[in-house]
């Protein structure tokens, strides 16, 4: 699966309990009707035309432009991976074979240009998605029948998509059971456009949309502001905030020490989610923000892999020894406090997320070093040399480096090898390369567990592009994805047990060195009222929940 662009937030000075790391942090609040709020972005979207953006900048104001059929709860924390009605009057209908999805469009719908929304434009919306050529696009293609002809040009439609005007009746028929298919339906890239959007990149004008507001003023990879759709109120649909404020201003900082310092001065509203807050600044954000800042925990898996074809880590005990080694507490450390100590390969948030102990030692604590070096004497890989494989950025770096370090104390020659950012992930996802170990990491594309295990399975093993980089290849963990994947996203609590069961045996057979969940922040001017701002584990902050105080 396509991993999602997100650049995370990473300090390195101040602590997890001055931090007042957190899973959510909302609720109601007194704020106000109306309004301007301002804000700043380090990284630009890379696109906001609604089919083609796949960053967590461009699905931020997407998300509240244009609706989908289904959609995601406007929540913080776990709360806000629970799929909802949107456009469609409610969840699929799915066959009993779990190949038909159907769905009826709410009456009365109409786009932000006050033009009437059809359910023929559900279709049109997927095709376009498809010709400007969504990264995420294999979501359609290798799912819908008739998709990949049509990307092709095959065929001059989904033939798998039908649709009735005069009823609302969208009808969807898949290749193969697929079980997170309503996630995918919940991507902002299927909010609605009307039949006869352009099937081109739009940089400056954006389609209509349905959504509680929509663009203004677009200078590319400048700035852009969102204004309130004026026919959205009216429409009623229920759990999809209406938005108090009049308008969000959004600019485009690169500097994002400039960027944190204006909203620590008040200068500015929204130090974006998706940006590093400077490691200079933090103690200053404690000091004198810290009733408007906290750093949130997005679903998301921060590990080493282990490369299971070779030595030292095609031995069982050699990727024991280094599970029983690990300090999840230093790595917080490394990371400013910007990480949860984690041992399992699910995070908190996902279905089938363990709530057993880790079989290695707690999450929190602090390893067993001379336990390590015992278990690395018995398989017999003692002395052996091991290539450690990261990316030049902090903290990263910092997480290399001192796993290199650990590996060198339980008995091994590990030396780091680090390089670019930009070829990172392709470089250690190719067979030629063949990695002994190194970082990872995953964050969710939709809150579903097989996002995840597609990590770990052995036909997700590629030559190049490769994301299951320690070749993990077992039978059971096959046999369980392919038995779990087909459920259908709204009865994974039927088998989140069995998960469970799977991502335990997962982490007793030691495969990677799971050591955290990462946070992003929360960061605000005093003039927001910081309580009711959402901040959703997938899309980060929700502007349509924020007001002034």
């Amino acid at each position: 699966m396509t991993k999602l662009s997100k650049v995370l937030v990473l300090g390195f000075t101040a602590g997890l309990a001055a931090l007042g790391l957190a899973a959510c942090g909302g609720g109601g609040g007194g704020g106000t009707q109306g309004g301007t709020a301002t804000v700043l972005m380090g990284t630009a979207p890379d696109y906001l035309d609604p089919q083609e953006s796949y960053t967590t900048q461009g699905w931020e104001p997407n998300r509240i432009a244009y609706t989908g059929l289904v959609t995601y709860s406007h929540e913080n924390g776990a709360a806000g991976n629970t799929i909802i009605p949107g456009l469609a009057t409610s969840l699929p209908q799915i066959s009993a074979d779990g190949k038909t999805y159907t769905l009826t469009l709410r009456k009365g719908l109409v786009y932000s240009d006050g033009s009437p929304v059809k359910a023929s434009d559900f279709k049109c919306t997927m095709e376009r998605l498809i010709k400007v050529n969504f990264g995420g696009k294999s979501f359609i293609t290798d799912n819908v029948e008739g998709a990949t002809a049509y990307d092709k040009g095959q065929s001059n439609e989904i033939s798998g998509v039908t649709t009735d005007d005069s009823t609302g009746k969208i009808t969807i028929k898949l290749v193969k059971r697929y079980g997170a298919f309503t996630n995918v339906l919940a991507f902002p890239n299927l909010g609605l456009v009307p039949c006869g959007t352009p099937d081109h990149t739009l940089t400056t004008t954006m389609p209509p949309g349905v959504g509680p507001y929509m663009y203004k003023d677009i200078v590319p990879n400048k700035s852009f502001t969102m204004v309130r759709n004026p026919h959205f109120a009216q429409l009623n649909l229920p759990d999809i905030p209406t938005g108090h404020l009049d308008q969000i201003k959004v600019t485009i900082q690169s500097n994002t020490q400039t960027e944190a310092q204006q909203v620590l001065n008040n200068q500015a509203d929204n130090f974006d989610a998706g940006d590093t807050l400077p490691p200079s600044l933090v103690p200053q954000v404690q000091s004198r923000a810290k009733d408007r800042f906290e750093a949130v925990t997005i679903p998301s898996t921060f590990y080493f892999f282990l490369n299971t074809r070779i030595p030292p880590f095609n031995s069982e005990l050699a990727r024991q020894a280094v599970n029983v080694a690990i300090d999840r507490p230093a790595m917080q450390r490394l990371a400013s406090g910007f990480l949860t100590p984690e041992c399992f390969f699910l995070p908190e948030g996902i279905p089938g997320h363990p709530t057993s102990p880790c079989p290695y030692g707690p999450a929190d604590g602090h390893g067993d070093i001379a336990k390590a070096q015992q278990l690395v004497k018995q398989s017999g890989t003692a002395g052996q040399s091991i290539t450690v494989w990261g990316e030049e950025r902090s903290p990263r770096k910092e997480y290399v480096e001192y796993y290199a370090d650990l590996l060198n104390r339980i008995g091994y020659h590990a030396t780091p090898k680090l390089i670019s950012d930009t070829t990172y992930f392709p470089t250690i996802g190719n067979a030629k390369t063949n990695p002994q170990t190194g970082f990872a990491d995953w964050i969710q594309d939709f809150p579903n567990p097989v996002d995840f295990y597609l990590l770990l399975t052995t036909s997700s093993i590629q030559p190049v592009n490769n994301e299951n980089f320690g070749y993990v290849s077992d039978p059971f963990i096959d046999q369980q994805v392919n038995k779990l994947s087909p459920t259908p996203t709204e009865k994974l609590d039927s088998v989140a047990s069995q998960w469970q069961g799977l991502d335990e045996y997962t982490a007793k057979k030691a495969y990677v060195v799971v050591y955290g969940s990462e946070a992003v922040p929360k960061f605000f001017s005093d003039r927001i009222d910081f309580g009711s701002a959402v901040v959703n584990p997938t899309y980060l902050n929700d502007w349509s929940t924020w007001q002034l105080k």
